[in-house]
Parts: C-alpha cells; sequence; structure tokens
C-alpha cells in the first residue's frame, strides 16, 4: 500500500507536469496571437495585453479537455522514453491502477475550471460589456417593460457599462399607455440606465400629437443594469454560482432557459469530461513497445479522434439546447461514451 502511494503521487505529478506544459505551450500561443490582434485597436500595449488575457480566459473551456487528452499522451510517452513505466508495470499496478493518478489528476483540473476559472472569467468579461457579447435582436438591442401605467419600449444600436451604469448609444424610446396608444416618443444619442430609471440629456421628444421639443428626460422603471444583463447574457457569460439562482429567476417570468441549463449541466459535468479525456489518452497510450515509441502517429491520431469527439460533444449540445434530448443527458452521455469506449479498448488490449 505504501509502496503504491508513493508510485500515485509520482504518477500524478508527472500528469501534471504533461498537462502543464501543453497547457503553458497552447495558451502562449492564443495569447501571443490575441495580443497582435488587438494591439493596433487599442490605447497601449498594456491594454491589449489584458484584453487577451480575458479572451485567453474565453477560450480555455474549449481547450482544456484537448490539454488533458494531450497531457496524458505525452506524460505516458515519457514514461515509456525513460523506462519509468516498466517499474511501474514491475510493482505490479494494473494498466487501470497506473491510470488512476490521471483520472484523479483530470477531476481535480475540472473542479478547479468549473469553481475557479469559471467564476473569474465571467467576472472579468462582464466588467466591459460590449454588443458582441451579448444575444442581439436583428444586430439591436431591444428592451421592454410593462407596468400598471402602460408600456416602455428602448432600442439601441450598440451598448457599453461604465461602473454600475448602462449607456446606450443612438437610442429611441417609445412609452405607450394600457390601451396600447402611442404617448411618446423620446430620441437621443444618448440614454443611461441606473436603479433610479431611464435618463436622457438634452433628447427629442415627440408627444402624440407628433409636437416635438428639445429637453432632459428621466422616467423611473423596473429594469435595471443587473436586470438587463441578466436578460441578455449569454449562457456561457454567468457564473456557474450564479446559473441555478439565475435560471430559478428566469423561469418566474417566462424566459426561456434550455440554454443556460445546458450551460449549468456542463459546468457540473465538466470534471466528468476530464476524466474521459484522460481515459481516452490513456488507451491510446498503450503500447507493448519500449523503444521507437511511436508518438508522432498516435499523436496524429489522437488530433484526430479529439475533432471526432468534439463534434460527438457538440451535436449532444444541440440536441439539448433544442429539447431533442434534456440537457442533463446531453452533457452526460458523451463522457460516459469516451469512458466506456476507452475503457474496453484499454481492457482488450491488456488481455492480448
Amino acid at each position: 500500500m505504501f509502496r503504491q502511494n508513493i508510485l500515485t503521487r509520482f504518477l500524478m505529478r508527472r500528469f501534471f507536469s504533461g498537462v502543464g506544459l501543453v497547457m503553458l505551450i497552447v495558451c502562449g500561443i492564443i495569447l501571443a496571437v490575441t495580443f497582435v490582434e488587438r494591439l493596433p485597436s487599442n490605447p497601449n500595449a498594456f491594454a491589449a495585453l489584458y484584453k487577451s488575457w480575458v479572451r485567453l480566459l474565453e477560450y480555455v473551456p474549449l481547450f482544456l479537455p484537448l490539454a488533458v487528452f494531450m497531457g496524458t499522451l505525452l506524460t505516458a510517452y515519457n514514461l515509456t522514453k525513460s523506462s519509468e513505466s516498466i517499474i511501474v508495470s514491475s510493482a505490479g499496478l494494473s494498466p487501470f491502477q497506473s491510470a488512476r493518478p490521471f483520472l484523479i489528476g483530470a477531476f481535480l483540473i475540472g473542479i478547479f475550471a468549473t469553481t475557479v476559472i469559471n467564476p473569474y472569467s465571467v467576472h472579468i468579461s462582464t466588467n466591459d460589456i460590449t454588443p458582441d457579447k451579448l444575444q442581439l435582436i436583428d444586430d439591436t438591442i431591444w428592451l421592454r417593460e410593462e407596468s400598471a401605467n402602460g408600456y416602455t419600449t428602448m432600442n439601441a444600436h450598440t451598448m457599453h457599462k461604465a461602473g454600475d451604469i448602462l449607456i446606450f448609444e443612438k437610442a429611441t424610446v417609445y412609452t405607450q399607455t394600457p390601451d396600447f396608444k402611442l404617448s411618446n416618443r423620446i430620441q437621443a444619442d444618448t440614454i443611461t440606465l441606473s436603479n433610479d430609471g431611464l435618463s436622457a440629456h438634452n433628447a427629442s421628444i415627440w408627444d402624440s400629437n407628433g409636437n416635438i421639443r428639445k429637453s432632459d428626460w428621466h422616467t423611473t422603471t423596473l429594469l435595471t443594469p443587473q436586470t438587463v444583463l441578466d436578460r441578455y447574457l449569454q449562457p456561457d457569460q454567468i457564473s456557474f454560482w450564479q446559473l441555478p439562482e439565475f435560471i430559478k429567476r428566469m423561469e418566474t417570468i417566462g424566459i426561456p432557459v434550455r440554454g443556460h441549463r445546458v450551460q449549468l449541466w456542463t459546468l457540473l459535468f465538466l470534471p466528468l469530461t476530464m476524466i474521459a479525456m484522460a481515459t481516452l489518452g490513456v488507451a491510446f497510450s498503450q503500447t507493448k513497445q519500449r523503444r521507437n515509441y511511436s508518438f508522432g502517429v498516435k499523436f496524429s491520431l489522437g488530433i484526430i479522434t479529439c475533432f471526432a469527439v468534439y463534434f460527438l460533444v457538440n451535436m449532444f449540445n444541440a440536441m439539448g439546447a433544442t429539447g431533442a434530448l434534456p440537457p442533463m443527458l446531453s452533457i452526460i452521455a458523451p463522457p460516459l461514451i469516451i469512458i466506456a469506449g476507452a475503457g474496453i479498448f484499454i481492457t482488450s488490449f491488456d488481455t492480448i
């Protein structure tokens, strides 16, 4: 038991080293490319680097499963090349026992990505809200509120956040009575939304008779910057810790949340997905060769397989988002299929 504990810690350290090296290379490439792309559009290099860092964190969920797979394969290659895999086998560890540290490490990476990286990424990315991060209708922003006094509808071309205030550019507000009769049309270059309501400076205001006047304008609304962001932010722009309460709140006002449920189950079962990719990496690393280990061939086959796995996962996610499958089943099915297939291969290889 003591010997197995030493080997477990040794293999886990090698696994984290392999995954860390892959992540370092991939993150370095993405950061460098995005930095060069954003450098001309930012006032200084520091601002461009910060924007690149935010974009990198948004890409992490996309390449993290691939990094775990390639890190597992790289670790197995290094163990075989240095003949350390012979020592592990001589200690009496079966392929499943020697793979256990990899699976535990992958599980811990998944938990860290869900509970730490995702909330941090969402926090810094939502500090600078722009329309490209929102689900828009006809490429513009539409807000509508119903109250006892009637209806308020606003259309804006762009929007950005400044502290606790949302600023809408080239915006038009329509106010209607409870019987849908248009009472006012307000048009301004800039309309702000705060917790106190909607406001505009030097706005053009048309009344129901078509008369126009120029003046400052303000109205109280039930809308707040947070409710607007909650309504328009994409599912991946909401923190894992906030998603359950958000889904419950949106359901009470009748807003579809199927995409948000898929996102919640995706984050919740991300550790299982990491385990599946590590299991797939163990399956690809099975070999009886001690020399001339064909890492290049296995690397190429692994990349092709990862594309197939990516297609499988996206297909199930789309089925969950459209309602063809329950959201939880659409997320949990792909990793279970991968684990079952890789486990069968490992067992059959070990018994040949």
